[in-house]
């Protein structure tokens, strides 16, 4: 299974900040010493495909270090160019996962990192920088369209948000696009305090367990099945709804998380979805948690893929 990665651009962050940096190089080694993940360094996309979904000003100033200091506190860290590299590579990652599922015929590909869902088009936000989901999102549409030849066909994509923020950078950018539909499960009471509109949300309770939020996603994802029939999934699986997370403020145990990325995988293969996972949010008391919790994920996806494999259909072309 193709793995996607840029763990070798670490942010010079203060001492004390919240942020866990670590984690990615932790699940990254996690992840090379197991010969069934093939590991590949990501490739930084371009403005022009980040301007697919963000504005040319906010670029310019992302790219030249001239974001406001106010900007700069919305998403959380200081300006660099290892900030401005990482964030390419990430989006980069996400791209060439998504590619990999979608036209490479192998179903299920994935970024150790990625999940950049606070990003708007014009800000970012929330140790975001760039929205990874939005443009590989927005560049498939846009490479399956190419592959139409002018037939006008439409790449239809689910985003499935499992992360326990809502993803509002996401919603806010595709608030009124019908090709594609974006679902959220998040803590009601969580960060961002101001909400934006998913094509579906469901906000969970405080301390919301294994069983109600199990619940939550199989009728979740029976709407989605009802409402639109995705060609794509870019999937969310935040570590951030586990019992160990600080931020989290939900209580899954290992098992439930486990079940949660089963009925995922599950719901896609029934449809036969390729299917881009991202690791999103993840702040666990002990990060080993957190790189414990994202490990397990990557193994219910590596199983995903290796069924994948097993039946595996022709590389997808637009109909």
């Amino acid at each position: 299974m193709q793995v996607f990665y840029a763990t070798q651009f670490v942010l010079p962050l203060p001492a004390g900040h919240r942020f866990p940096m670590e984690k990615y190089r932790l699940l990254r080694d996690a992840l090379a010493a197991d010969p069934a993940y093939r590991l590949r360094q990501a490739e930084p996309v371009s403005d022009g495909e980040l301007a697919l979904v963000h504005t040319p000003a906010y670029i310019e100033a992302v790219q030249h270090g001239r974001l406001t200091p106010a900007q700069q506190r919305e998403i959380g860290f200081p300006w660099s160019e290892a900030m401005v590299e990482r964030a390419r590579r990430s989006v980069g990652a996400t791209v060439q996962a998504a590619r990999v599922a979608l036209f490479g015929g192998e179903g299920v590909a994935a970024n150790v990192a990625g999940g950049t869902h606070h990003a708007y088009a014009d800000r970012g936000g929330g140790f975001c920088v760039f929205n990874d989901v939005a443009v590989a999102a927005r560049l498939m549409q846009a490479e399956w369209a190419r592959a139409a030849a002018g037939r006008h066909v439409a790449l239809r994509v689910a985003i499935i948000d499992l992360d326990v923020h809502q993803g509002n950078g996401t919603a806010h950018i595709f608030r009124a696009d019908p090709t594609v539909f974006t679902l959220s499960l998040h803590g009601a009471r969580n960060f961002p305090f101001r909400k934006e509109r998913s094509d579906l949300d469901v906000e969970l309770p405080d301390g919301c367990g294994d069983d109600e939020y199990l619940a939550a996603l199989q009728q979740a994802l029976q709407t989605l099945q009802q409402r639109f029939e995705p060609d794509l999934a870019l999937y969310l699986a935040g570590a951030d709804p586990h019992e160990g997370d600080r931020l989290g403020r939900l209580a899954l145990t290992d098992r439930g998380m486990q079940a949660r990325d089963q009925l995922v995988f599950d719901w896609l293969w029934q449809r036969r979805v390729p299917v881009a996972m991202v690791m999103a949010g993840g702040y666990g008391r002990d990060i080993a948690t957190t790189v414990r919790v994202q490990r397990q994920t990557f193994a219910q996806a590596l199983q995903h893929w290796q069924r994948w494999q097993g039946q595996r259909p022709p590389a997808v072309q637009p109909p």
